[in-house]
């Protein structure tokens, strides 16, 4: 892991904020009445593409054109957040941006990458293929494959820790949804740099649980299927790099159910007026289930994005938890 000291985050946090201002936390009360503590949402879905995920892409591309100054290109996979942030920095460094996405991926999503300026493909009807096909095209066309998990990406998502704690040091438990883990790796560095004692929890679907499972074997594990409708947190195979730094520095991980994040979706909406997505709403599920644990302490939530479709979205403000398809697997 790279440099993850207190003033290599300002730094990195600071490149962020010359794009990206700072997002707000607020104490809801409705949300501290219906758990039992007091409770700070960080509102990553107020950045400009509605996810976290904005903030990593800045330094990791500024990375990208400082070591590979002959690049032009870059390429991905994705289900949206991470395509669109990195259309988003790519973009205005003057790079050209190719996202490969599964046939049948969110139409707003895919709408949002091609009105940041990217090149849009669909291939395959999972993740994995998607992914596979943008490693052949970065082969192939002589772009530059960027991954879902890289240390530069780590270093700017930690500007969201930073903002969190510096306005309330006095956090007893952070919980942060997991996907790849750049979010959670980022909130640890984060917590480690200030010297606080937050305890940082993870939080994955319990019907994707590869992450826990491996934080709680020391040892890589994978999951056979990505059945959940929170597809930013649908990662099948966690990313050793990242196990390898969170394994040791989180205080313990939950899961959570596709029912349990379809009631945070609504929790959210009727205690703060805020939508969130599916992989936005699991850190609060989390906290509900855990609210007796955390009664009467002082606890933050990462909303980490609000990319929900709006069929989807519609769907669950109904009452309903949405239906999966099977076959749209391992998301970022």
């Amino acid at each position: 892991m790279t440099d993850l000291s207190l003033p290599s985050l300002r730094a990195a946090a600071a490149m962020v904020h010359a794009q990206v201002p700072p997002t707000p936390q607020y104490a809801w009360p409705l949300l501290a009445t219906r758990t039992g503590c007091d409770v700070w949402v960080k509102h990553e879905n107020h950045t400009p593409t509605g996810a976290f995920k904005v903030r990593g892409a800045i330094p990791y591309i500024d990375w990208l054109r400082r070591t590979h100054p002959h690049a032009t290109g870059i390429i991905t996979a994705t289900r949206g957040n991470h395509g669109q942030a990195q259309v988003r920095a790519a973009r205005a460094a003057g790079l050209s941006v190719t996202i490969v996405v599964p046939h049948g991926n969110a139409l707003e999503k895919n709408a949002a990458m091609r009105g940041l300026g990217a090149t849009l493909i669909e291939h395959g009807h999972d993740f994995d293929s998607a992914k596979a096909e943008a490693l052949r095209l970065a082969q192939d066309k002589g772009l530059y494959m960027v991954p879902a998990f890289h240390r530069e990406l780590v270093r700017g998502v930690a500007s969201y820790g930073l903002e969190l704690f510096d306005a309330v040091p006095d956090i007893d438990t952070v919980y942060v949804p997991v996907g790849c883990g750049s979010g959670l790796c980022g909130t640890i560095a984060a917590r480690d740099a200030l010297g606080l004692d937050t305890k940082v929890v993870g939080v994955v679907s319990a019907h994707v649980d590869a992450a826990k499972r491996s934080f709680e074997a020391g040892k890589l594990l994978a999951s056979p299927t990505a059945h959940t409708f929170a597809d930013g947190v649908a990662v099948c195979t966690p990313v050793q790099e990242a196990l390898d730094y969170f394994g040791p520095r989180a205080d313990r991980f939950v899961a959570v159910s596709d029912d349990e994040v379809a009631d945070a979706i609504r929790i959210y909406w009727e205690d703060t007026h805020n939508l969130a997505e599916g992989a936005g709403a699991v850190a609060l599920a989390a906290l509900i289930q855990e609210k007796e644990r955390m009664r009467g302490k002082t606890v933050a939530v990462i909303l980490s994005g609000g990319n929900g479709d709006r069929s989807q979205m519609a769907e669950i403000l109904s009452g309903a938890t949405p239906r999966v398809q099977q076959d749209m697997r391992r998301a970022i």
